[in-house]
């Protein structure tokens, strides 16, 4: 294809992006790009802007992916490269421009710098990190029904769900989803004040204002800069336990913020009913909109995580090495994130291709590995239920004991591969009474979402020993 059909098809994609991109975001960095050749299924674009191949991959990839592969009837990648002599005459051109049509677009143009202007302001004000979008948030099985709450309320604030509590363990994504809701709604109704705090950063404020000499001026601005807002974003309200005056300031908030129609949206690493210290008014207060859970990636979707993490950063990795990462990093998005970016950094650094053998060289998994016991696996769910090994043994029928038995029956199959024959001389049980505890557990984690939560917890302290 020669250059003038790549120009063509190049302005079609434009003509498609300049529909799903904002405005202020297509203008600002996609306008000015333009291609410089086509080979290989490999587009290289040129542009005029230096900070344009970072923001456009970081945040557009996936737009522009989908718009060349409808424009150009093939799955396409791309490169941007900064240009100088482009940029040279983009300059030039412009301020021609400008000069003809100076009286005609001196407004628009100053329209436009307070847009920008205001964005850069409202992100800073909002304390929202620029990486956590909806575009590079991956979306699985795990996540699909938070994904989808959370989307509505980005796009409709404080009119269904409010507020929105999402749950889950350490290291999940729920920071990413909550401030994606904040990106969103900047960058689409930027009249909307968004203010983003984690919970021990306001108790630190709480305490820094309290000590004050001027305490009653510094708190009343203090309520005021979380009550003027439209869309509170609080996270990790675990660590609210046990701060009283803090629990009291998070109650106040919450009513005014509710009160007069504001969206609060909050993460925590368990439900409000599990947080010991927590007051009623406030467990109830959280529970009475929408929660949602975010579990544990599943193979599929850590595998599409790491793959988002190697287009964003333009590397060309054999697919194996994502298979490998995932298959060893099992807990949570940021340890698959961590063993990424320690396997791409080594890569860079050493100036060596990113191959399997290298990742399993620099992450060494097989030699970290501890093989896991029975014991092990009775002991750990035996502490977590507050029961002992003894009654695992014993012949009560305790709910309590007969129900962790069967966890514990279940996770050293599935954790140690011993066999059923093996499990049932440690409980000092029958085979097939271990064989039923198995499908029991196997059957019910499907469909009892608090079950499966704890299951992956065990498994995760399981693989810390």
């Amino acid at each position: 294809m020669d250059i003038l059909e790549v120009k063509k098809k190049w302005n079609e994609v434009k003509t498609e992006l300049r529909d799903v991109i904002p405005a202020h975001a297509y203008y600002s960095w996609v306008d000015a790009i333009e291609p410089a050749g086509l080979e290989d299924n490999s587009l290289s674009l040129i542009t005029v802007h230096q900070l344009a191949p970072q923001i456009v991959r970081q945040n557009y990839y996936k737009q522009i992916i989908a718009a060349l592969k409808n424009h150009f009837g093939i799955d396409i990648d791309f490169s941007i490269q900064y240009d100088a002599a482009l940029a040279d005459r983009y300059v030039k051109e412009k301020k021609k421009e400008s000069a003809k049509l100076k009286s005609i677009h001196a407004d628009e143009d100053d329209e436009q710098k307070k847009v920008l202007d205001n964005l850069a302001k409202m992100q800073s004000f909002s304390n929202l990190n620029l990486k956590y979008k909806f575009e590079n948030y991956v979306v699985g099985e795990n996540n699909r029904f938070a994904h989808a709450v959370a989307m509505a309320v980005a796009k409709n604030p404080a009119k269904k769900y409010n507020p929105l509590f999402i749950y889950g363990a350490s290291g999940l994504g729920k920071t990413h989803l909550m401030q994606a809701i904040g990106h969103y709604i900047i960058f689409n109704k930027p009249k909307l004040k968004v203010r983003y705090i984690k919970t021990e950063d306001y108790f630190n404020e709480v305490i820094k204002n309290i000590q004050c000499n001027d305490r009653i001026s510094r708190m009343d601005k203090f309520r005021q800069k979380y009550r003027n807002i439209d869309v509170l974003l609080i996270d990790d309200i675990q660590f609210l336990e046990s701060k009283k005056a803090t629990m009291d300031e998070i109650f106040h908030t919450f009513d005014s913020l509710h009160n007069n129609n504001k969206q609060i949206v909050i993460t925590s690493d368990r439900q409000p009913k599990d947080i010991p210290t927590l007051p009623e008014r406030l467990r109830t207060r959280f529970e009475m909109g929408i929660m949602v859970d975010i579990t544990p990636p599943d193979f599929e979707t850590r595998v599409a995580i790491l793959k988002n993490l190697g287009e964003q950063t333009g590397l060309n990795i054999p697919f194996e090495v994502y298979e490998y990462i995932a298959n060893n990093f099992v807990s949570n998005v940021r340890e698959l994130e961590g063993a990424f970016n320690k396997v791409s950094a080594y890569s860079d650094i050493e100036g060596v291709p990113l191959t399997l053998e290298f990742a399993k060289k620099v992450l060494n998994c097989e030699a970290s590995k501890k093989e896991l016991t029975i014991e092990d696996a009775a002991k750990t769910v035996a502490e977590f239920y507050g029961v002992t090994i003894d009654d695992f043994k014993s012949s009560s029928r305790n709910q309590k004991v007969s129900s962790s038995r069967h966890v514990a029956v279940y996770l050293a199959r599935e954790m140690t591969e011993k066999s059923f024959e093996s499990i049932a001389e440690f409980f000092n049980k029958k085979h097939t009474t271990m064989l039923y505890s198995y499908e029991k557990i196997k059957d019910e984690i499907k469909v009892n979402k608090e079950l499966a939560r704890t299951v992956s917890e065990l498994k995760n302290k399981l693989k810390e020993l």
